[in-house]
């Protein structure tokens, strides 16, 4: 069966009211909005309305974050059967009613599932994932289908089918990858809680590139049937979260035992880890933290110093710190990586598995080159890989050998994590690439690990903290996370993304100034845009300047009895007009709100200070 997709724009006309007064989606909590819908406040239905109308704003216009690639157009329908339902039954769960974002490599029926490809956009597969179908059983709702890397294939999240995600904390940067459609919507509050997968850090990059909680699970603690395979000896799948909280509320949903995914039969016998009721089980005076030497090498300063500050928290709360090494880390990680090896076959057999007709291969997708050039090279060493006599079974017994190590490291210092950067590097540029994983150590061990936000750095840019622990330590490591979440609040939203008023975004504001004094006459005219974070400004000097005009700039007000420090050159010397934009840091943006902010004119007929103008 194939499904007619309308615009965005096309289904909210057939909206009613959509934002309550008694209620906003933003920075919502799974618990706050099961309380709401329980006291009457809000619906399922609209909560799903002010979602859709979040994506509008925010996903395709202001930021244009380019996260969500298509939205489910029986979501509203499905929303209103379990508002039904629970007047009638109660809540099945805790997700019931809560619309929920699906990395595009999760089967999905009635909606394509693509994997960032073009090969692959209109792909239905025959059957749902297994966490899908678990999630749909506790009653959450398939919002959206969010944009990635494109076959998982790396971390800056870009493909052929829909482009490049943005960076919420600044457009300019990449979001991580590869689920960092994900990353990028549940940060700016597209829906309430996000899928995605991990092979190599897939969960954990995109988590502290957004100031998001993201687990990569114990391998096997969680079925992978029915997402799309980059790896199966590698490969997880997973929530992303804006809280510990929510994150181990879908945790205890998706784990366990599938008879469709082999590596699962590890916890066919083993009791739940009960995520939810172990949040504050959890004694941090007890607990002994390696901080890995070998991953804060080569660390950027921004990073390493809220890591450090972290750690330090952490220690100051009874937590034993020390300083560990794993002999040797570089040549394990090389000699356990699979990803090369497995692709192209496991790519093979998924898509025969679950129904690809126009698609049966690998090979299909390089022949017709229907990919982004950014996967290419990649995509061609797995088509033209050719393991050579027992490679591929030395790489196997190397992932057990490299697990072993590092469980007896953990072992004989005590330890109940090993603690690291997620990424040793801020975000790059959008279209330069991301250095700093350290993706492997969990990923080539089967270890769990989680990302934690930390902090911010200067230039406001997220930072994630990385806990490894041992096999099945999930859900401790989410427990010391969580210890650190309730004490230190690190969540902050996006400023691009703010809640919205009356349904609609905040506008920009234009501020137009006339200076004419000592001989300087100019215009000028700013555009503050908080969605997009930007100054946009035009300045035209007048005919009736008759001294040297230096400069006019940018200041921020920080003591009333003192001019204002100047954070960005408008017109520099020699020049009559001039045009351009200015990235807002948090302390301007903050300034300008708070009526802080004021241009400084420098010219050879004022004193050495210049002039102030006020910026209203």
């Amino acid at each position: 069966m194939r499904h007619f997709w309308l615009p965005l724009t096309l289904i909210l006309i057939s909206f009613k009211a959509v934002a309550q007064d008694t209620f906003n989606v933003f920075e919502a909590s799974i618990s706050e909005m099961q309380a709401a819908m329980a006291a009457g406040r809000v619906s399922s239905e609209q909560l799903v309305e002010q979602y859709l109308v979040r994506i509008e704003a925010y996903d395709k216009n202001g930021p244009a974050l380019n996260s969500i690639v298509r939205i489910n157009p029986e979501a509203l329908l499905q929303a209103r059967a379990l508002d039904s339902e629970r007047r009638a039954t109660g809540p099945r769960s805790a997700l019931h009613g809560i619309p929920i974002l699906v990395k595009d490599n999760y089967n999905t029926v009635g909606l394509p599932t693509s994997g960032g490809s073009v090969a692959l956009a209109g792909f239905h597969p025959n059957a749902n994932a297994t966490q899908i179908d678990k999630l749909i059983a506790a009653g959450a709702i398939v919002l959206a289908k969010t944009n990635l890397h494109e076959y998982a294939y790396g971390i800056t999240t870009v493909g052929s089918l829909f482009g490049q995600t943005l960076n919420p904390y600044d457009i300019r940067r990449v979001p991580g990858g590869s689920s960092g459609g994900t990353g990028a919507a549940v940060a700016a509050s597209l829906g309430a809680i996000g899928l995605g997968s991990d092979t190599c850090g897939s969960i954990r990059i995109p988590s502290s590139f957004n100031n998001l909680i993201g687990l990569r699970p114990t391998k096997g603690l969680s079925s992978i049937y029915g997402v799309m395979p980059l790896s199966h000896s590698q490969d997880v799948a997973g929530p992303l979260a804006r809280s510990a909280e929510d994150l181990a509320i879908v945790l205890d949903v998706v784990s366990g035992f599938d008879n469709r995914d082999q590596a699962t039969e590890i916890v066919r016998d083993q009791p739940p880890l009960n995520f939810v009721t172990n949040l504050d089980n959890v004694n941090l005076a007890e607990l002994r933290i390696g901080k890995l030497a070998e991953f804060f090498e080569n660390t950027s300063g921004a990073v390493s110093s809220r890591i450090d500050e972290a750690l330090e928290w952490y220690e100051s709360q009874g937590v034993e710190i020390v300083e560990v090494e794993i002999p040797d880390l570089d040549e394990s990680v090389a000699a356990s990586r699979l990803i090369t090896q497995e692709f192209r076959d496991d790519l093979n057999s998924y898509l025969a598995e679950f129904g690809s007709d126009a698609i049966g291969s690998l090979q299909d997708v390089i022949n017709d080159g229907l990919y982004h050039q950014a996967v290419g090279g990649a995509l061609q060493r797995s088509a033209e890989f050719e393991a050579e006599g027992d490679d591929y079974q030395t790489r196997q017994e190397a992932r057990v050998l490299f697990k072993e190590q590092v469980l007896s490291i953990m072992e004989v210092h005590g330890l109940d994590a090993i603690a690291y950067p997620t990424v040793s590097q801020l975000p790059v540029q959008v279209g330069d690439p991301q250095t700093g994983s350290h993706c492997s150590l969990s990923a080539n061990t089967g270890l769990p690990a989680l990302s934690m936000p930390v902090g911010f750095s200067a230039s406001d840019l997220p930072i994630g903290l990385e806990l490894l622990g041992k096999e099945f330590a999930d859900a401790k490591l989410l427990a010391i996370a969580n210890a650190y979440e309730q004490a230190n609040s690190p969540r902050r939203a996006p400023s691009t993304t703010p809640a919205l008023e009356d349904g609609q975004a905040p506008q920009a504001q234009v501020t137009a100034l006339s200076f004419d004094q000592a001989g300087i006459q100019f215009e000028a005219v700013l555009e503050f845009n908080q969605v997009r974070n930007v100054v946009s400004y035009s300045l035209v000097v007048g005919p009736g300047s008759e001294a040297e005009l230096y400069s006019v700039t940018l200041a921020i007000v920080e003591d009333e009895e003192k001019s204002g420090s100047i954070v960005h050159n408008l017109l520099p010397p020699q020049s009559l007009s001039v045009s351009g934009e200015y990235f807002m840091s948090s302390a301007f943006r903050e300034a300008y709100e708070s009526g802080r902010t004021q241009l400084r004119v420098f010219a050879d007929s004022l004193p050495v200070g210049g002039a102030s103008v006020q910026i209203p």
